[in-house]
């Protein structure tokens, strides 16, 4: 049976290594279409499994957190990365130092 895209999506969410993060794009070209970057947005946003399913660990290509996390708002996603020893300055992660660096297959 054919994996549905938001499948394919937490798939690779799961991937991504404590204390890094990785940017909506870079998921959606992981997934399968680097297209999919907004279908990331909705589908971390729907999250049926939030304990194993990291989508905290999801930033936009700025590294700024969403205002709009599911699971308790940007301070929520911001705390949980802190607590993975994920640095922020002014709201936004430290893209060079914390980016997954997963190559494209």
């Amino acid at each position: 049976m054919e994996q549905s895209t938001f499948e394919k999506i937490y798939a690779v969410v799961k991937q991504i290594p404590y204390g890094q993060v990785a940017t909506y794009g870079q998921v959606a070209a992981l997934a399968g279409n680097k297209r999919w970057a907004r279908v990331v947005g909705y589908a971390l946003h729907v999250n049926p499994d939030p304990d194993r399913i990291p989508c905290y660990r999801v930033v936009n290509k700025d590294g700024r957190v969403s205002d709009a996390f599911a699971f308790g708002g940007g301070n929520r996603q911001v705390e949980l990365l802190k607590a993975e020893g994920v640095v922020l300055v002014d709201g936004c992660v430290d893209m060079q130092r914390y980016q997954w660096e997963r190559p494209l297959y």
